[in-house]
């Protein structure tokens, strides 16, 4: 058989998934084709990458001086602390270690606390991704800057290494603290190792549960973009801040507002 033949042979092999027109739309491995009953090798060469993306994610460190670098430019100021996790795979293997501060952390907000309280206080936790916490933190944070009320008072950006999300409920009722929002990579998946998720909660304190609070996931250009999030989480905050609450009480009903808004701005136009 010639190479010719070999070649027309293996493209008629190549079977097209009916889904194909979808594809476009969505980064989900979705319309992958088939070659006999198997994926085509660069089907399964592509989710060997992914697979390894989001293993390094999960591992990779968070350059925490250079993320205080990059916040400081937008003139903010900031804190370290760290968990009880003393390093990544105490991390993993402990959960529990990532959601309370070291004795030293505490200490240190302890000292800092404010003497009256701060409206509005984030905290960045690199979490199980730091490449969405590299990538993404500043630009948002820009975005909301924009966005925050001058009202408010606001506290510094509190960096916390080797943290999970509730360590911003023990951070914000240390530095006493009306609203947190805790910024944090996300697990990473197999298309997206580098998601940023977003948790507001209202009068912050040891022992709440992910029901008290009001998460924003998938931060990223591929998925809910910066300036999206930010409107998004503030008008979370303000709502939050209004209702006094915050989690499953709190419903996100800022997208129906904004189709009320669009629509009276075209009947004002009609």
């Amino acid at each position: 058989m010639s190479n010719s033949d070999k070649s027309a042979l293996a493209k008629d092999a190549f079977v097209q998934d009916p889904w194909q027109q979808l594809k476009g739309f969505t980064r989900a491995r979705i319309a992958l084709g088939r070659v006999g009953s198997s994926l085509p090798t660069k089907e399964v060469l592509d989710f060997g990458l992914a697979h390894a993306m989001a293993r390094d994610a999960v591992h990779l460190a968070l350059d925490i001086d250079a993320l205080e670098q990059s916040i400081t430019t937008l003139g903010i100021t900031t804190l370290k602390v760290h968990s009880k996790a003393p390093d990544r795979a105490s991390y993993l293997l402990r959960p529990d270690w990532g959601r309370r501060l070291n004795d030293a952390s505490l200490s240190l907000l302890q000292d800092v606390k404010p003497k009256s309280p701060v409206d509005f206080l984030v905290v960045v936790g690199d979490g199980l991704s730091s490449l969405a916490v590299e990538r993404h933190v500043e630009p948002l944070l820009r975005e909301m800057q924009a966005l925050i009320p001058d009202t408010w008072s606001i506290g510094p950006v509190v960096l916390a290494s080797q943290a999970r999300v509730a360590i911003a409920d023990e951070i914000g009722e240390t530095l006493g603290a009306r609203m947190t929002v805790m910024l944090i990579g996300e697990r990473p998946g197999l298309s997206s190792p580098d998601s940023l998720g977003i948790y507001l909660t209202y009068a912050p304190k040891l022992g709440y549960s992910d029901a008290d609070r009001n998460c924003i996931s998938n931060v990223r250009p591929e998925g809910l973009n910066y300036p999206a999030a930010a409107k998004k989480l503030m008008w979370l905050a303000k709502e939050a801040m209004r209702l006094q609450l915050s989690g499953v009480a709190l419903k996100d009903e800022s997208d129906a507002v904004q189709i009320e808004v669009e629509a009276a701005v075209q009947l004002s136009i009609d």
